[in-house]
């Protein structure tokens, strides 16, 4: 199953409610793994440079909200882009959208690192697609 192969992820909201309905959701899916939560880019920015140099917290799959003050779902991937390559090939990003601007999927999908689009809040059978796709 998919999920088996899934040990870490990472979700990056900066609605506390789509914070907690995001946690819930994907332990009812079945995964058995670490969840982390960040309610900035900021936050989730930091979080991964303090688990850099432990790769068995690397997230698999890090759920990105777009519009969140500061920095941004934007601003997060490009600084993901500039952080070390193992890392990158390590972790996928799911972008979470409450909307279907057709500008904004296009300026993610340049990333390699982005594998899907993610309606909020997320369900069940959202986070077991990222999960395939992860695999």
């Amino acid at each position: 199953m998919a999920l088996d192969t899934l040990k870490n992820v990472l979700v990056v909201d900066d609605n506390d409610t789509d914070l907690l309905i995001a946690k819930i959701v994907i332990e009812k899916s079945g995964f058995k793994g670490n969840i982390v939560t960040k309610n900035s880019g900021k936050g989730a920015l930091e979080y991964l440079e303090s688990v850099m140099a432990s790769p068995e917290q690397w997230p698999d799959v890090i759920f990105l909200d777009i519009n969140m003050p500061v920095v941004n779902g934007f601003v997060f991937l490009f600084e993901f882009e500039k952080m070390d390559e193992a890392f990158r090939n390590k972790c996928k990003i799911a972008v979470l959208t409450s909307s279907d601007n057709k500008t904004d999927m296009e300026r993610f999908m340049v990333s390699s690192a982005v594998i899907d689009f993610v309606s909020k809040p997320i369900s069940i059978e959202g986070f077991r697609t990222v999960a395939e796709k992860y695999n």
